[in-house]
């Protein structure tokens, strides 16, 4: 089954180039199904590429998704079109009284601020708090995945000395979970970010259990021992050209900004980049949605 998208989203376009089977709301209403409702949390600064990608990985699943797209109300994206986020896009006022099988919090280029700097840091924090009991599962990533351990277990991060770029072999601690069911002994995944959390601040937590980590860069995947807050500090999201594209970006700047390891052949930024970990980000995803949202959400909430 395909993932159910608001009718004329962008996205719609550029994911059937890729023979990705998207369902617009206008047909999908016509199957009698129950789908899954899922509500994207959209912090990054490119909304339209961050909801693609995500969007990407929903819809390889046999289960029909609902998507609702949500933004901070009150924060002026500069980076998005007005009209794409009044067309798309809901407040958080807008859908509180809803019940939601899942959530998924992003990333968002605030990660050098302390987490009370952030102007949409008080809602943030009353959306959070409102998922514990209107959502089957949360999906954080990346800053969304810092977010959410200082506010749910007051695990705090750490600037880093240089930023952690590129793509990194990561290692399973154990293959029970479902959430990573499938993945080789050893996978890759992207990272970008100046921030890190600390691993034994995880293993100290005993409400966590950390599923995946890097000898380079420390954790990866962390899960909480109820199964209803999932952390990646990575991008398993992110589509090909976006390490390239952030990296072109900076260097225009005049930003000291190194080339991202693992990406390039010979780490050399004038090739073509090589994909590695495709395969595991829909793993990921389709793993979410089946074992961590499907198999225990309420067929009728109430």
């Amino acid at each position: 089954m395909p993932i159910n998208v608001p009718n004329n989203l962008p996205a719609i376009a550029e994911l059937r180039k890729e023979n990705i089977f998207v369902m617009e709301e206008s047909r999908a209403i016509q199957q009698d199904v129950r789908p899954l409702k899922v509500v994207i949390l959209n912090l990054m600064p490119l909304k339209k590429i961050a909801e693609t990608d995500l969007i990407r990985n929903l819809a390889n699943t046999p289960m029909q998704v609902e998507l609702d797209l949500l933004h901070m109300d009150g924060h002026e994206s500069k980076n998005t079109p007005r009209e794409h986020m009044e067309v798309f896009y809901k407040t958080f006022d807008q859908i509180k009284h809803q019940k939601y099988d899942g959530l998924i919090i992003t990333g968002a280029p605030v990660e050098l601020l302390e987490f009370e700097e952030v102007d949409y840091w008080n809602r943030l924090t009353e959306i959070m708090k409102w998922s514990k009991e209107n959502v089957t599962s949360t999906l954080h990533i990346c800053w969304g995945a810092q977010a959410g351990l200082y506010y749910h277990y007051g695990i705090k991060k750490y600037p880093l000395p240089k930023k952690v770029f590129g793509v990194f072999d990561h290692k399973i601690t154990d293959r029970k979970p479902h959430l990573v069911r499938g993945f080789d002994d050893v996978f890759p995944a992207p990272h970008s970010r100046y921030t890190e959390n600390r691993m034994e601040d995880i293993q100290n937590q005993p409400d966590l259990f950390l599923l995946a980590w890097s000898e380079q860069i420390g954790s990866n995947i962390v899960i909480s021992k109820d199964n209803r807050q999932i952390f990646i500090s990575g991008h398993l999201e992110y589509n090909p050209l976006t390490l390239k594209n952030e990296y072109d970006r900076d260097k225009a700047k005049g930003l000291d900004i190194e080339v991202p390891r693992n990406y390039f052949p010979d780490d050399n930024p004038e090739s073509e980049p090589v994909i590695r970990w495709r395969a595991h980000a829909s793993l990921l995803f389709s793993n979410w949605l089946n074992y961590y949202v499907y198999q225990v959400t309420p067929f009728e909430w109430e």
